[in-house]
């Protein structure tokens, strides 16, 4: 199964996600549940990258996606930012409504420190 976390910060903004795990819907090469997650999130980087000109600190490898958002951006930028993010969070939730055996996602907000 595909594990999805998104991280907000207490005000409800996307400030990280990570994905983990492998669909298993089909075999390799051939899930669709791995490849649209994966195109999503994926995208998604890219998208804040070349539209807001941000670049987010991110890890990926076979099996693991770790994207951070930088903090302190100028609130313009951030909100295109969060309607990108927000566009991913969307996207995924679809996919996991069609194919929840295969994909999971859990929302958690930071708590006041």
């Amino acid at each position: 199964m595909i594990q999805i976390r998104i991280n907000r910060t207490e005000s409800g903004t996307i400030q990280s996600f990570t994905m983990s795990g492998h669909a298993k819907f089909a075999k390799h090469g051939e899930d669709i549940v791995c490849a649209g997650a994966s195109a999503v999130s994926v995208g998604t980087i890219n998208a804040v990258h070349a539209l807001t000109g941000v670049t987010p600190e991110f890890e990926n490898k076979p099996g693991f996606l770790r994207c951070v958002i930088p903090e302190n951006l100028p609130e313009s930028t951030e909100e295109k930012v969060q309607l990108l993010l927000e566009g991913m969070a969307v996207s995924l939730r679809a996919i996991e409504e069609e194919y929840g055996k295969h994909i999971k996602i859990t929302f958690k907000k930071q708590e006041v420190e």
